[in-house]
């Protein structure tokens, strides 16, 4: 296949279309520190317009403030890269796309822009689901170290589409 993307970012968001379309659902995603590398390996597909349904790039406070509704008081009082923000975004593609499932990412890639608290390589995801309770926050915060710029990017893309299969069945 003729890709850009590395083989194993096409592969994961093949198995992400597929297992979606199995399933009947729908996705979405908002997207920060991977600047749309995610929605750009979904739509490497041919076809996968049926399952992907939208994504948001929503870099800059100001984006995800204006885009999505994300309160400024989150942003001020949390920050860009926390649950609280990345489950924001993720509710607010949900409610805006009207998909079964939205995922989430924010974080810091860097080189720069870390701190002591959210240091270089820190990603925060969340996962919103159609009919779920808002109250119920499905977010976690992974710190991949500072893999550089691309690796960090890579590893939040590759997080985030598992995130978007859906749940295998209890045994």
């Amino acid at each position: 296949m003729d890709t850009l993307l590395p083989a194993e970012l096409v592969e994961a968001a093949r198995k992400v279309i597929d297992a979606n379309r199995a399933a009947g659902r729908r996705v979405a995603v908002a997207e920060s520190c991977t600047g749309g590398l995610v929605s750009a390996a979904l739509t490497e597909l041919p076809g996968s317009s049926d399952v992907f349904v939208a994504g948001f790039v929503t870099y800059a406070d100001e984006a995800k403030a204006g885009m999505l509704k994300v309160s400024t008081d989150v942003i001020e009082t949390f920050g860009a890269v926390s649950i609280a923000t990345a489950w924001s975004m993720a509710q607010a593609v949900l409610k805006r796309t009207e998909v079964d499932v939205a995922v989430a990412i924010t974080g810091v890639a860097g080189p720069g822009g870390g701190s002591d608290r959210k240091p270089v390589g820190t990603v925060v995801f969340a996962r919103a689901e159609k009919g779920q309770d808002p109250a119920d926050v499905h977010a976690e915060r992974k710190d991949f170290g500072d893999l550089g710029r691309g690796g960090v990017r890579l590893q939040a893309a590759l997080c985030a589409l598992e995130l978007l299969l859906p749940a295998s069945p209890a045994p």
